[in-house]
């Protein structure tokens, strides 16, 4: 895939992106309330493996999950200061809306009508995915043309579900939904064999797959049916805070694009000669107090949950996902930031 391609798009989302704004003698409404609490209180999905889920001992784990402890280390100097609170697919945006929780990080889809009339913004792509179809193995189903007829499991409230209508359409086949509000309810319902297809994004299904009883047993068809971009959202008209989501995600993906890790960052802050590494690190110029934070902002996050490809790697690999379109730029993805300078 030629790199020219992917230097239009970024150009293309630099042009749409609002200028960073200078802060104001406050932080903001949202930050102000975020430090006034002394957590940052995040949305989350109730529990989908490499996104956001309870182990055991009740930590959460996850890419999304690991993006709120990055946000609460830039605002709070802590990764640890993250109140989870757990959504389904249905109540996520009320929370949101409500100030129940001050940002989703939950395998969110930026659409249009998201971004622009439900008094939210999305700060970003966290995670580029696509739906998809998982089936039996032993259905000898090995495409999406040949599910005519088939009854398919989907969550309500969801891209998925429209996208599930407008691709039978389209392909003139016909299904019977069943559909069920509850992650976990809807992975026992395909599992139980009330459905013949599970349908969401394709990295959830590679979740769904590691929880079945053997694995083996079930095949993620190739087709990818529709555009998934993934990310952080939080409410309309603080840009303050916009500006620390954002950038805290841009941070981490550069750190990556440079090579700042989890392991070498404290080494890097001392020693490095590099220009871009030394505004990464804070060793050179201001840009985190344009912000309103100290220049350490972005060593803090690196040091909490490592770059972009570390939290891939700890959290998305597992699954058997390979980062495809969520490799670098540089590497053929779609991954890239704006510079930070």
């Amino acid at each position: 895939m030629k790199k020219t391609w992917f230097r239009r798009i970024a150009a293309t989302a630099l042009l749409a992106a609002p200028a960073l704004l200078p802060l104001s003698a406050s932080a903001g409404p949202t930050i102000d309330a975020i430090k006034a609490k002394g957590a940052l209180r995040c949305g989350v999905n109730t529990g989908l493996l490499g996104f956001s889920a309870p182990d055991s001992t009740g930590q959460w784990n996850g890419l999304d999950a690991d993006f709120c402890r990055a946000v609460a280390a830039v605002i709070l100097g802590d990764p640890n200061k993250v109140q989870f609170v757990p959504t389904n697919a249905q109540n996520r945006f009320t929370a949101l809306q409500s100030g129940e929780v001050d940002m989703l990080s939950r395998n969110t889809t930026w659409t249009s009508s998201r971004d622009a009339t439900m008094g939210s913004v999305f700060a970003g792509t966290l995670f580029y995915d696509g739906q998809g179809f998982m089936v039996k193995k032993s259905s000898k189903i090995t495409k999406a043309s040949q599910l005519n007829g088939a009854t398919v499991c989907v969550q309500p409230g969801t891209t998925t579900e429209l996208n599930l209508s407008d691709y039978f359409r389209v392909k003139r086949m016909t299904f019977k939904p069943v559909v069920i509000a509850e992650l976990n309810q809807v992975e026992q319902a395909f599992f139980a064999g009330r459905c013949d297809v599970y349908t969401t994004d394709r990295s959830g299904l590679a979740a769904t797959r590691l929880k079945a009883p053997n694995k083996d047993d079930y095949v993620i068809l190739p087709e990818a049916i529709s555009k998934e971009p993934l990310g952080p959202m939080i409410r309309r008209g603080d840009w303050e805070f916009f500006n620390a989501v954002r950038w805290t995600l841009f941070g981490l993906i550069e750190a990556e694009e440079y090579g700042v890790t989890s392991a070498n960052v404290d080494k890097l802050k001392t020693d490095s000669k590099d220009p871009p590494i030394m505004r990464l690190v804070g060793t050179s110029g201001d840009v985190g107090k344009g912000m309103g934070f100290d220049n350490d902002w972005l060593v803090r996050v690196i040091k909490a949950v490592g770059n972009y490809g570390e939290m891939y790697n700890r959290n998305i690999s597992p699954l058997g996902l390979d980062r495809d379109q969520n490799a670098l730029w540089k590497d053929d993805g779609l991954m890239y930031a704006p510079p930070i300078r």
